[in-house]
């Protein structure tokens, strides 16, 4: 079988895939990802996903593959009092996230969408994470890092945002950026199985 492709840039994710064995090729998306006025945080993450997935589709139409060619998309985005926040767009973005997640518990949405051109399945994962309190000071701290820049709710649960985190109930890979017990049973259904590799003892 010829290798997923995957509509992200997304070094996490492509991490993650690589880690239960799937070869892919990569062919990020620029889509508009504004949420409607209305629209709820669920819909908002599953509609990303399938756009993302459409658009690489269209990419792909007549430039290699054929119906059979099968694209994978994901979008995560943290949710606080039913706000969906985005990737930081200043420090001051950015601050004004982590204060807000401080001391609290938000939701983590990640949905995932495998798709041909005559076949589409999707999943949502969903996880709940409570921070810590959190300084303006350890929060200045961690923006100068530079890991907050790109991520959804202005943290990385996989590098030193763990920090925060007090408690997680979920899927840890889903926080990270693709639900990978979902993104399995998904690639199930399209006949498609990883070969994660062995340790041996």
């Amino acid at each position: 079988m010829e290798p997923i492709i995957l509509a992200s840039a997304s070094a996490r994710r492509q991490e993650l895939l690589a880690q239960i064995g799937i070869s892919f090729t990569v062919r990020s998306q620029d889509i508009d990802e504004s949420i409607g006025s209305a629209e709820l945080a669920e819909d908002y993450v599953m509609r990303m996903a399938m756009e993302k997935a459409m658009s690489a589709l269209r990419q792909l139409a007549g430039s290699q593959g054929g119906d059979d060619t099968l694209v994978l998309a994901a979008d995560t985005s943290v949710v606080c009092d039913a706000d969906v926040l985005g990737k930081p767009s200043s420090e001051s973005d950015a601050l004004e996230m982590l204060l807000r997640l401080s001391g609290r518990e938000h939701r983590v949405l990640s949905a995932v969408m495998l798709a041909t051109k005559n076949k589409q399945a999707a999943q949502l994962s969903e996880s709940r994470v409570t921070f810590r309190e959190i300084s303006l000071a350890e929060a200045r701290r961690y923006y100068a890092s530079g890991e907050p820049e790109g991520k959804a709710g202005s943290y990385a649960i996989q590098g030193c945002g763990a920090v925060f985190v007090k408690q997680l109930h979920g899927s840890y890979s889903g926080v990270m950026g693709l639900p990978l017990f979902e993104t399995a049973q998904l690639l199930a259904e399209f006949g498609v199985s990883g070969q994660p590799p062995i340790q041996s003892d």
